[in-house]
């Protein structure tokens, strides 16, 4: 549900999309497309892009790089979250978190659950926080990228939206490194 205050100003959020994948290349990749599509749409800025192969040392190397990218607020990454020997999105995502959003998973498996049914158990959907950066795991498909941003990130992304959103608390998320 659209909660957005209109009388506030929108913020534009800088998002790098990584597409997690042994055989995509950016031609063949459609969830990327979708999630660059979405963000554009919705007034926010593709900082980069990139696709990397389902290894989880590589996948936690790009994240590294983006979360010290100061040109980088947010990371959404697709592909990797499901239950196979070569799903380790998750796993490269839980080595840089400083937190995890556990509800951000909850979350995303009702929404899920109201399109494929309990299928929606087999995604490990996942999101966090490292470096005052947040970061998003999504499943591979289309259709879970277009759940994730349609019903949840472009609420959270939008400072505008109540009661409250992620956009709003970005200067607090390093608040634990100020000396006191």
């Amino acid at each position: 549900m659209s909660r957005i205050d209109e009388s506030k100003e929108f913020i534009p959020v800088r998002i790098a999309v990584l597409t997690v994948s042994d055989t995509r290349g950016l031609a063949e990749d459609r969830s990327g497309d979708t999630l660059v599509g979405r963000i554009e749409g919705a007034g926010h800025v593709v900082a980069d892009r990139k696709i990397v192969q389902d290894e989880r040392e590589q996948i936690a190397d790009q994240l590294r790089a983006w979360i010290a990218d100061k040109e980088v607020d947010v990371i959404i990454s697709t592909g990797g979250t499901g239950l196979t020997g070569r799903d380790v999105t998750v796993e490269a995502h839980r080595d840089v978190y400083e937190k995890e959003i556990e509800a951000f998973g909850t979350v995303f498996t009702i929404v899920s659950m109201k399109k494929i049914g309990t299928s929606a158990v087999q995604s490990r959907a996942t999101g966090g926080v490292a470096g005052g950066t947040y970061l998003f795991a999504l499943p591979g498909s289309t259709g879970a990228c277009k759940d994730a941003w349609d019903e949840i990130l472009q609420y959270q992304l939008d400072y505008r939206h109540r009661p409250c959103n992620f956009v709003e608390i970005f200067p607090r998320l390093e608040e634990h490194k100020r000396r006191k």
